[in-house]
């Protein structure tokens, strides 16, 4: 009788091992493709000058250097505006932008996905054909709606219009149909709980990948992005909008690479730390991004 294959105490029967191994060659090789861009921008910031225009380039550092480095932290000291103003501006921004996110999302999730009130699907369909508007389309009326509210200038515009993600609604609430049976919600309301009390400690702790996901993408996109153009004060800008003033100033490459490195590694660590909870909500929501 032909033994069975486990793999952590779980019976596999669709491969060999030879076929195992092959997918495991495969996938490596498109990763180091996939990763050679961020390596060549890591190895760029440790690059000498004459070292960045070699032609063609070099996948590797001859001579490694901190210069770079250090003329952007002297860049940075001589800006009229301290530069843990940008960083403050930057963390304040994200997290708000994060957790307002976050709290907003994953309510009107659990609502259109376990309520059941009329018009659930009608708005659900709504949210999910607005994936497929671009933010330029709406930029006049959201400039006269700001206008409107006196948000222009403010901490506001950069992080309230974050809040009406859809993206994140669309993989809440997905998750939270596929983790989550309905039986489990009626049980909880025949035994007294209130619809805030069922999200808040029997939905939320059940689909905990599916906001820590979010978490992750939305922290991501506010990082990267920068403050709001409709920011014109400098005391309100981030550090990503200061280092982009301060490499056009400068004209400096190498200063610019540097800058790259510093705003990319705060990301990139969340994400490698949080990678698997990624991973297991884009499954569940049918994503393969």
């Amino acid at each position: 009788m032909k033994r069975l294959r486990t793999r952590k105490h779980a019976v596999v029967l669709n491969r060999s091992v030879g076929g195992d191994l092959s997918i495991t060659i495969l996938l490596g090789i498109f990763g180091l493709f996939m990763f050679l861009p961020v390596y060549y921008l890591i190895i760029t910031a440790f690059k000498p000058i004459g070292e960045m225009f070699l032609t063609p380039p070099n996948f590797y550092v001859i001579k490694p250097t901190m210069q770079n480095f250090i003329d952007l932290f002297a860049s940075m000291t001589s800006t009229w505006v301290p530069i843990s103003r940008y960083i403050f501006n930057t963390v304040f921004i994200s997290l708000g932008a994060t957790v307002g996110c976050l709290i907003i999302g994953s309510m009107a999730a659990y609502a259109i996905s376990k309520v059941h009130f009329p018009g659930a699907n009608v708005i659900f369909q709504m949210i999910v054909y607005s994936l497929m508007i671009s933010s330029t389309v709406t930029g006049i009326a959201h400039f006269i709606i700001f206008v409107a509210l006196g948000w222009l200038n403010t901490y506001t515009i950069s992080i309230v219009p974050i809040w009406a993600s859809t993206l994140g609604l669309y993989l809440m609430k997905n998750f939270i149909d596929a983790s989550i049976h309905d039986s489990m919600i009626e049980a909880a309301r025949i035994e007294g709980a209130s619809e805030f009390r069922i999200y808040l400690t029997l939905v939320m702790p059940l689909v905990k990948p599916a906001w820590l996901t979010l978490m992750i993408t939305v922290f991501q996109q506010v990082w990267n992005a920068g403050a709001s153009s409709y920011v014109y004060s400098e005391n309100l800008k981030t550090f990503d909008n200061a280092i982009n003033s301060i490499i056009s100033a400068s004209g400096t490459q190498g200063a610019g690479a540097a800058a790259t490195v510093l705003m990319m590694s705060v990301p990139m660590i969340v994400f490698i730390i949080s990678q698997s909870k990624i991973v297991e909500t884009m499954g569940s929501a049918g994503m393969k991004d």
